[in-house]
């Protein structure tokens, strides 16, 4: 049986280790899956370190076939969402023992809320790491 991470976990995680409030930490959240959302929509690529990276893909016309029938059955091009994990995630996954230097903390630069979110949350995270 497989267990699913849901949003609402992903936040109240975020409220735990961070501190902040349960609003705060959801509309953390919010924010960060906004920009990598709208990024890929974009059609950049995503690069979380230490974790992997994001990427759109578009995929030519080709012929299929119906499995039933044997049917040939053209496909559309299409946008395809491609995952490539990291290999420290994947090494994590596999249960393998990680070095101290591959797990390099991340370097968050300046960054400005999208609009409609509050600024407090970033003033909060950057007063939790010292910046």
């Amino acid at each position: 049986m497989s267990r699913t991470m849901t949003r609402a976990q992903l936040s109240e995680s975020i409220y735990q280790e961070v501190g902040l409030s349960r609003n705060e930490s959801a509309e953390l959240l919010e924010m960060v899956l906004e920009e990598i959302s709208a990024a890929l929509v974009r059609g950049e690529a995503v690069k979380i370190s230490s974790f992997g990276s994001f990427s759109v893909r578009q995929k030519g016309e080709r012929i299929g076939r119906n499995p039933k029938t044997g049917e040939e059955v053209p496909i559309r091009p299409r946008k395809v969402l491609v995952f490539r994990a990291s290999q420290l995630l994947k090494a994590r996954i596999r249960g393998e023992k990680i070095s101290a230097d591959a797990d390099r903390d991340l370097d968050i630069p300046d960054a400005q809320p999208p609009s409609g979110y509050s600024s407090s949350v970033i003033d909060k995270i950057r007063e939790e790491i010292g910046e």
